[in-house]
């Protein structure tokens, strides 16, 4: 038997009402009454609640509480009510933070809803008139702007240590005779619901379900009405810069959508597809630079961690620069994504999705083939195009030039989202998921080179802007150190190179490709 238990009860039953169920086996005593008023907090994606955990501010506290108990699991903090967005970050320094840091990094944490409840202590107590159970009676409303929304009553048993079967005897007495539910859901995800969110979050998954018989045009209307989904999603987030993470979700989806437009583009007619394929392309292109200038300011304080100790408050002015750029780039970006020409685009591709599979097929060569032969061929291929591209590359690999590794990563994300779209759901699950390990082990290879290589050409960009700066001098010499430190991991990164590639290319997983995408 738990220590702790939740009950679900049509009302809220008197103290009288209690003592009568309990039958003379027990009598029920009054106890305090109080007033709570409580916040709860999560990502957009709900990942503390993902981790079975819930963030509470109650009573000018804070706290990680573990979904099925309320118990706290990190140390409390004092903190004024979370009004806005904000961030682990944002929390003095201590368990807490850490807690949350560790469980939602960079996300901001978001207010789910505000509960009043009024809460009635009742101690239980045996023949000898010792507290044998504590009883909480919970009466919870959600706060809005209008009337508060009633919530189900709630009756939380506490067990006292050593009566363990006292507890499940009165839960089990208080069950039957006050028709109460024993499987309630958390207070947490009624609250969310009523005020109109989602408890599970909104994810990026593209979890559609295929059947590799049905066809081609059917099932790229299916992943790509998704992938349409999770861009509206993010869009509101991007714009609003609540985190990072929305635009780069938002980025994924444009990427992903590319993706099957290249490698289905026999499912579409030619001349629309190539307009959309344009317009995705400038849609992209117009929320790079902030995306890359979230990435230099997200990830600065790594590439600090780079220099010696004595330089890396040189770099300083670096940041302040940085930071002056990304809001530039966001107002541009911000601009493109609510301008006409963004409006159209989605609308027109709405409404595509929405009439592709009954459009005439004589100029959509892939229309009716199959699903799991058309995704097959086009997996083959790619992945053997990869194994050519690394083959050159393996030939003489510190010598290669930064575009063919590029270029390599490009085809990498190709095949990635290849297999995670269509090859997952409609391929043999034991070959294409050690494919896709395999695969993000030397994506991650080249992903490193690629950073570095950016950063430092981004580092050289500054140079100029920073030299004019009161501690540029200063600035200048760390960023000298920074770049001679980035060259040696990009460095490294190619001398790892071959290891990866022959994991991922073996003969082994060549011959299992060609068998399981025959």
């Amino acid at each position: 038997m738990t220590s702790e238990t939740d009950l679900i009860v049509a009302r809220a039953p008197g103290v009288p009402e209690i003592d009568g169920a309990l039958a003379g086996a027990y009598t029920a005593r009054d106890g305090e009454v109080t007033e709570i008023d409580r916040s709860y907090y999560d990502t957009f994606d709900a990942l503390l609640r993902a981790g079975g955990h819930s963030l509470v501010w109650e009573r000018g506290r804070l706290r990680l509480e573990r979904r099925d108990s309320r118990l706290s699991e990190a140390a409390e903090v004092l903190a004024e009510r979370p009004a806005a967005p904000f961030f682990a970050r944002d929390l003095p320094p201590g368990e807490l933070r850490d807690a949350l840091g560790g469980a939602v990094e960079v996300r901001a944490l978001l207010p789910l809803a505000r509960v009043r409840a009024r809460t009635e202590l009742v101690r239980i107590l045996d023949a000898e008139l010792k507290t044998v159970v504590r009883l909480e009676i919970e009466s919870p409303q959600l706060v809005t702007a209008g009337p508060p929304r009633p919530l189900s009553v709630r009756i939380r048993l506490r067990g006292v240590r050593g009566y363990d079967r006292q507890l499940a005897r009165v839960r089990g007495t208080l069950l039957a005779s006050l028709a109460l539910s024993d499987d309630p859901v958390p207070l947490v995800d009624e609250a969310t619901i009523a005020a109109g969110g989602r408890p599970e979050g909104v994810g990026n998954k593209v979890d559609v379900p295929l059947e590799a018989g049905e066809r081609a045009d059917a099932a790229a209307v299916a992943v790509l009405r998704r992938l349409l989904q999770i861009m509206d999603a993010n869009l509101a987030g991007t714009v609003a810069d609540t985190d990072a993470e929305f635009l780069h979700d938002y980025r994924v989806a444009i990427r992903r959508t590319r993706s099957v437009q290249r490698e289905l583009r026999g499912v579409f007619a030619p001349a629309e597809l190539a307009r959309l394929r344009t317009e995705f392309r400038w849609l992209q292109q117009a929320t790079s630079d902030a995306r890359d200038l979230d990435v230099y300011v997200l990830e600065f304080d790594a590439m600090r961690a780079m220099l010696p100790e004595q330089l890396r408050a040189d770099l300083d002015p670096v940041l302040g620069v940085l930071r002056g750029r990304r809001l530039i780039a966001r107002g541009e970006m911000v601009r493109s994504l609510r301008s006409d020409r963004a409006t159209a685009l989605l609308a027109d591709w709405r409404a595509l999705l929405a009439s592709l599979t009954e459009l005439p097929d004589d100029d959509r060569p892939d229309a009716k083939r199959p699903i799991g032969a058309l995704s097959s061929r086009r997996i083959r291929k790619v992945y053997r195009r990869m194994v050519a591209m690394g083959e050159a590359i393996g030939r003489d690999a510190s010598g290669a030039a930064p575009a063919e590794y590029h270029e390599l990563r490009k085809t990498g994300k190709e095949l990635r989202y290849l297999l995670e779209l269509f090859g997952t759901p409609l391929h043999d699950a034991e070959v294409v998921r050690p494919m896709i390990r395999s695969l993000k082990a030397l994506q991650d290879v080249l992903g490193r080179h690629q950073d570095r290589e950016v950063q430092v050409a981004m580092l050289q960009g500054l140079r100029d802007e920073v030299s004019a700066l009161p501690a540029g001098a200063r600035a200048l010499m760390a960023m000298g150190v920074l770049v001679e430190r980035l060259d040696e991991d990009a460095a490294a990164a190619r001398g790892e190179f071959a290891e990866v590639f022959a994991a991922f290319s073996s003969r082994r997983r060549r011959k299992l490709v060609r068998e399981t995408f025959a």
